[in-house]
């Protein structure tokens, strides 16, 4: 039996949360590599909030077209070469898409391939040493330029990145108020990412608490919700607060980006001498491997632990999407597809 490369077509833009039939599967024939290619089993999917905005509209980079597989980053296995850079066995990761088969001559829409290091697990390449990780290091160190003794507030604070900057910032030696939705999630944050305090957006007046639990002003905001949840940091900022735009997950879903909650409180950034700052990861490349290095070492003295929500089963690959966005996950959100069906080189 010829074997068959299921793919998740992007079949209209989404109105609201997605939806399966936004999407259309099909299930084509595997191509062959042509001289200089590479055939690769995508075994693992990563889901980031950012891939909502992509399926509706040009962002920092071009809208997913109409027809096209839908964008995400992915690991895999090599498993037909005819390109001598990359050999028959090896992991390796970049934007795969959802499907189950690509051929690449090195290159995806938005980031190379790269090969998974000895003993990185494709859940830790697509988790804290992939995007996730990678984005809080760097949103956190070079955009809120922390000090010892600061107060930084991180809002979706249990969610992949939230999680990561909450820990990082606690090694740095910083006061952490983490905002999450629900008391499963907020006792992760105090109980097992160790932040000082947790905000449960769905029962309480975030402002208020944000107010009680620093008198003195906040330092850092790290924002990945924006809406109302930014507004309430805004109310609480110290003098010269840094605020690190990463997203804004609560208006994802918009039909029209203009229709979002904006933020009334931005007049506020003026009496408080406050910067605010939006960063795109992509721009940090030449310094990943700084960040691998300084995420390790935490690992491996048990600073910084790595929750992961893995699901499974390529028909599961739309409402795991789903699952960022309905507060069901802790940590990354992955998907596993297969196993890597040759032994790793």
């Amino acid at each position: 039996m010829t074997v068959q490369n299921r793919r998740w077509l992007l079949a209209k833009r989404p109105v609201g949360m997605i939806k399966d039939t936004d999407f259309d599967r099909r299930n084509e024939a595997v191509p062959d590599p042509k001289d200089g290619e590479f055939l690769v089993r995508v075994t693992h999917l990563s889901f980031d909030p950012t891939q909502r905005p992509w399926m509706s509209r040009d962002t920092y980079v071009p809208a997913i077209p109409i027809g096209g597989v839908v964008r995400a980053a992915g690991a895999g296995q090599v498993v037909k070469s005819r390109n001598p850079n990359f050999k028959e066995g090896e992991l390796v990761q970049g934007s795969f898409g959802w499907q189950d088969y690509i051929v690449t001559n090195g290159t995806t829409d938005i980031m190379p391939v790269t090969k998974l290091p000895a003993g990185v697990s494709p859940e830790q390449a697509l988790g804290i040493f992939g995007i996730t990780g990678l984005t809080a290091y760097f949103g956190l160190t070079d955009v809120g330029k922390p000090s010892a003794g600061d107060t930084v507030v991180v809002s979706g604070a249990a969610g992949a990145t939230g999680s990561v900057v909450v820990q990082l910032a606690k090694a740095l030696g910083c006061t952490v108020i983490g905002i999450a939705g629900g008391s499963e999630k907020c006792r992760w944050v105090v109980e097992q990412a160790k932040a000082d305090a947790a905000i449960d957006y769905k029962r309480e007046n975030v402002a208020a608490r944000i107010k009680e639990l620093a008198p003195k002003g906040v330092n850092i905001v790290f924002e990945n919700v924006a809406g109302e949840i930014l507004d309430a940091s805004l109310q609480n900022l110290a003098l010269r607060a840094r605020i690190v735009l990463c997203g804004g997950i609560s208006g994802y879903n918009a039909d029209d980006p203009n229709e979002t909650i904006g933020i009334r409180n931005y007049l506020l950034l003026i009496g408080r001498r406050a910067r605010m700052e939006g960063f795109i990861i992509l721009d940090y490349a030449p310094r990943f491997g700084e960040a691998v290095e300084a995420l390790s070492k935490l690992i491996a003295r048990g600073a910084l632990k790595t929750p992961v929500d893995l699901q499974e089963g390529f028909e599961n690959i739309p409402s795991t999407m789903r699952r960022l966005f309905e507060g069901k996950n802790i940590g990354k959100q992955l998907l596993k597809i297969a196993d890597p069906p040759l032994a790793r080189n």
